[in-house]
């Protein structure tokens, strides 16, 4: 019986995440056709006049004078055999137009959850430790303050700053790292930054308070009592069970951060996801807006499920509720 339960517990969560994903295929598919604006006339519009035989014809040829239905009919069975369709502007597959652009989004968004992640839990641990200092209390404040600054203003604050101390420093763009790791990783220091802030303020808020709530607890008394040093009672003891909510936390932030990323990469010109659904959106790019979305939404809920193991293999008791 015992094996069977984390059988039913990973059932049970990616039964949820075919829910999620069958929930926000109906939203976007039918939230890009609500936007005002037809993609019909804005590809007629720019190069020739528009006449109802036209418009009709090429309805015809994207298969948009179908009814909403089989629209989307068409469009998930598609995605169940591995096609996401195909551009209405461009004629290539969605896929590879999703492919040459997701690499820097996902780059700039595990660069953010890493920086993020790693920086709280020291700097949570110190706060906890230093409660009522005049250390803790300042670095309270600028947590708050990160929680508060919006990631697109710093991140133009510090364009503005930069250029000024290092003018001849490159900010802007992407670079693969392939191609140049130095360059890559210097054009991502200031995204990276200005995307992780408000994340690390929360985390490093959260790693405090389940800190403080942990070194309560009376087996750190009994660890203490026992000899056990500072570092081993903190960081060991305390610190374990205080990962659990921040596992979760951390989960919840990656759906945000790639959120945030898409605004970023206007901020910084980088060539990512953001700017490709930006500019489907405002072309009425149907399939590619539908799919790009729901590539995201796959992504965050994969990293949710992951979460969710991680959170079972830490504390078996979630398998038995």
């Amino acid at each position: 019986m015992n094996r069977a339960l984390p059988i039913r517990f990973l059932a049970g969560r990616l039964f949820e995440l075919l829910i999620v994903l069958f929930g926000v295929s109906i939203i976007v598919f039918l939230m890009i056709r609500l936007i005002p604006g037809d993609a019909v006339a804005i590809m007629l519009g720019a190069n020739t006049e528009i006449t109802p035989e036209r418009i009709a014809e090429l309805e015809s040829r994207l298969g948009l004078d179908k009814p909403f239905l089989i629209q989307y009919f068409d469009w998930i069975l598609g995605v169940f055999r591995g096609d996401l369709g195909t551009s209405i502007w461009t004629g290539r597959p969605v896929a590879k137009e999703i492919m040459a652009n997701i690499w820097p989004t996902l780059e700039l968004t595990f660069l953010s959850v890493l920086f993020g992640a790693v920086l709280a839990i020291p700097i949570g641990c110190f706060m906890a430790e230093a409660r009522g200092r005049a250390a803790e209390v300042v670095v309270r404040v600028v947590a708050i303050a990160g929680l508060t600054i919006p990631s697109f203003w710093l991140g133009i604050v510090l364009i503005f700053l930069l250029a000024k101390l290092l003018p001849g420093l490159a900010l802007l763009g992407y670079v693969p790292f392939t191609e140049d790791p130095l360059g890559n990783l210097q054009r991502m220091v200031l995204p990276v930054f200005a995307l992780s802030l408000p994340m690390l303020a929360n985390l490093s808020r959260l790693v405090r308070s389940a800190m403080l709530d942990a070194l309560r607890q009376d087996y750190i008394r009994t660890a203490r009592s026992k000899g056990a040093g500072r570092v081993r009672v903190v960081y060991w003891h305390a610190l374990r069970n205080a990962l659990i909510p921040f596992i979760t936390s951390v989960g919840v932030a990656t759906g945000y951060l790639l959120g945030g990323a898409i605004v970023i990469e206007q901020v910084f010109a980088i060539p990512g996801l953001g700017q490709l659904v930006l500019g489907a959106i405002a072309e009425r790019n149907y399939p590619l807006v539908q799919s790009s979305i729901l590539v995201l939404t796959f992504t965050f809920v994969v990293v949710n499920f992951v979460v969710d193991v991680l959170y079972a293999v830490i504390d078996p008791r979630v398998t038995q509720r």
